[in-house]
């Protein structure tokens, strides 16, 4: 299959525009947004195959053919990772977001193409990996509402409830060591800046390596800038 290292395989984009005109954006405007879920995807809903797509072709640099990668919380933005990982290296992509209704709604717009969605629990996944991808899931407000303001700068140290905050780092922290621990070394790490330091803090914790890259690539939901981590390489 021929490539460009600036752009997805045509048949990759082909498959991508298809998938993205097929999501039932009806039933994802709920999942995202708690009023004005139609004009969200109008806005998000190109941001998200171009965007995407960038990233996708970064990542496609830096994965082997034939790998296995974790996409823990995957949902509509992952959409070009998973389809590149799957159709132009040949790679097993699972991936796993507890939003029911979305994972529904992405299987109906998958029904043609390998890429699949599990409404479980990733930490319960069994395997190696040489590929974990973890964007917006370690800082998503809804899941952690009191640690989640610590990541971007904006708690109140007046409202601040330590004691729910520590319950939230503890899942936090199990979350990582879960799917840490599923990573094969040297493997790879996708991830926002803002979740950089729980990987980092699980890699000193078991003196592991680590290298996160100097290179940022901008999202279009959240907004958080995503960098790689070459996990179990000294340079």
């Amino acid at each position: 299959m021929k490539t460009s290292c600036t752009k997805l395989a045509l048949v990759t984009r082909r498959l991508v525009n298809e998938v993205y005109s097929r999501l039932d954006y009806g039933t994802l405007g709920p999942v995202y947004c708690y009023e004005g879920g139609a004009e969200f995807w109008r806005a998000k809903r190109g941001l998200c195959n171009r965007l995407g797509s960038l990233v996708a072709v970064a990542l496609r640099r830096k994965l082997r053919r034939g790998g296995r990668s974790l996409y823990v919380g995957a949902g509509v933005a992952e959409l070009p990772a998973l389809i590149m990982e799957t159709v132009e290296l040949g790679r097993t992509a699972e991936s796993y977001n507890l939003r029911r209704a979305e994972v529904s709604a992405l299987n109906q717009a998958c029904h043609s193409i390998p890429v699949t969605f599990h409404a479980i629990d990733a930490a319960r996944v069994k395997g190696r990996f040489d590929h974990l991808w973890m964007v917006s899931v370690l800082n998503d407000p809804e899941r952690f509402p009191h640690l989640s303001p610590l990541s971007y700068g904006r708690s109140n140290p007046l409202t601040l409830d330590p004691l729910k905050f520590e319950k939230e780092r503890r899942i936090v922290r199990t979350l990582v060591a879960r799917c840490m621990g599923k990573l094969a070394r040297p493997g790879l790490v996708t991830t926002t800046t803002e979740e950089v330091i729980w990987i980092a803090e699980w890699c000193h914790r078991h003196r592991v390596p680590y290298l996160v890259g100097k290179r940022y690539y901008p999202t279009a939901l959240v907004g958080d800038p995503i960098c790689f981590i070459q996990i179990g390489k000294r340079d």
